[in-house]
């Protein structure tokens, strides 16, 4: 039972004010002095403050102080006259909630009321989540309070320390890069580079230059010899990114470095030796692409010796509450904000999402609300508009489609949605503009 405490020194205002709140269902105290109402204060368990400005020995102001410092965490909503409402707005400025006139209106009191204490709720779940995270569901910065995601932690935690190949599985946006980044910082590797390779962000035409380097004059332009990635990560780690995308002509060379540690510049003859660990990644599905002749089944066995599968947004949506709450303090931060919670509104908006883009399209659409947040707490008004999405229903209409169509009807939906914009659509996707554009090739889709 919520209690709140009344003070006032006019015993008519404070009688009525107490019976109405006890038929309410409140737990309540009063008040007639700025001193009794600290002792009580000082040793009651107390959610809220009803404060008159003018009290017999204390002024309002000064007592709402005296609370603040002793507990920050009391709401507290000040009583006033008339003439008394600009120190009432200095007070709300100092952190009271809000200010009711006097007559007091009985209705606006009881909505203020469910305000202000859905508001203290919502702070101390957030207070007693952060405590959570920090305890139990934070894995060297990773936030995850799933089941699946602490058999993802406990398996990075066995093979970061060895040299094994390790392939990432999982959709765009599962955060990948983030788990790469991570056994690499848990490896005896650490102090030395970890170098990124997009196979589906470079050209065809750069990525073996951009991989092995060249000797001078192996192409036009080659006027000096270069070192390649895989030279530049020796004794480190290379981070193959969207291996599935790489070329197939270049996978057999990978695989002699897998083998061998060894390979030659573009364009020379000397044998380079490399000390590297090498972690993959995708978000395609192997097998199939083996069976097509797109990927080579000895480099498929190579990097596959460690599996890990990170599960899309949508299958760990425990991981939802944690995940909200560590982006909100992260872009308050950033962009000197004060959120200090989110509506339960908003709280199903998000919960009720399909989130096709995983934990990047949840990060980006936290940040939009905190940057676009009209109070100190996120409500469905700081969240997207429903029309800039596609339901989890849309996308079980159509599951009869193979993957290609699906895939097909989504990408067109979202340029739909983004009027074409590729770079907005490729930020939606989780993908690089590069890749939506292949996509949008390979699908046929039509601008």
């Amino acid at each position: 039972m919520n209690s709140i405490l009344i003070v006032d020194d006019d015993t008519t205002t404070l009688e009525m004010l107490s019976e109405f709140l006890k038929d309410e269902g409140y737990l309540i105290h009063t008040a007639e002095k700025g001193r009794e109402a600290i002792n009580i204060v000082e040793k009651d368990l107390i959610d809220l403050v009803l404060l008159d400005l003018k009290l017999g020995d204390m002024n309002g102001t000064e007592v709402f102080h005296e609370i603040k410092k002793m507990n920050p965490e009391i709401q507290v909503i000040m009583i006033t006259a008339y003439g008394e409402i600009e120190t009432a707005v200095k007070a709300i400025k100092a952190g009271a909630y809000d200010f009711l006139s006097k007559p007091i209106n009985m209705d606006e009191l009881r909505i203020i009321i469910d305000k202000v204490l859905e508001k203290r709720e919502l702070l101390r779940e957030n207070r007693e989540l952060k405590e959570i995270i920090k305890k139990q569901y934070t894995f060297e910065g990773i936030i995850g309070t799933s089941e699946k995601m602490q058999e993802v932690f406990s398996i990075v935690k066995r093979v970061a320390p060895t040299d094994s190949t390790v392939l990432i599985r999982g959709e765009s946006g599962t955060g990948k890069e983030l788990i790469a980044r991570l056994i690499h910082q848990l490896n005896p590797r650490r102090e030395k580079p970890f170098i990124k390779i997009s196979c589906a962000a470079i050209p065809e035409g750069l990525i073996e230059s951009e991989l092995f380097g060249y000797e001078k004059g192996a192409f036009t332009g080659a006027d000096k010899k270069k070192e390649g990635k895989l030279e530049l990560a020796n004794e480190g780690t290379v981070f193959l990114d969207e291996i599935g995308d790489m070329p197939l002509s270049l996978q057999v060379k990978i695989l002699r470095v897998l083998q061998e540690k060894e390979f030659e510049r573009l364009g020379g003859k000397e044998t380079v030796k490399v000390d590297v660990r090498i972690i993959t990644a995708t978000n395609r599905d192997l097998e199939y692409l083996i069976k097509q002749k797109m990927f080579r089944e000895d480099l498929y066995f190579r990097i596959n010796v460690i599996s890990i599968f990170l599960p899309p947004l949508i299958e760990k949506k425990e991981d939802i509450r944690c995940l909200t709450e560590f982006f909100l303090e992260k872009y308050c931060l950033l962009h000197n904000k004060k959120i200090k919670g989110v509506s339960k509104e908003a709280w199903d908006w998000l919960f009720k999402y399909s989130w096709p883009g995983n934990v990047r399209e949840l990060e980006n659409i936290i940040e939009r609300a905190v940057v676009l947040a009209r109070e100190e707490i996120i409500t469905s008004r700081d969240l997207p508009p429903e029309s800039m999405f596609i339901s989890e229903e849309d996308i079980i209409k159509d599951r009869e489609c193979t993957l290609d169509e699906l895939e097909k009807i989504y990408i067109k939906k979202i340029l739909q949605k983004t009027k074409g914009n590729k770079n907005e659509a490729a930020r939606i996707l989780g993908v690089h503009r590069n890749t939506l554009g292949r996509k949008i090739k390979e699908l046929e889709i039509k601008s």
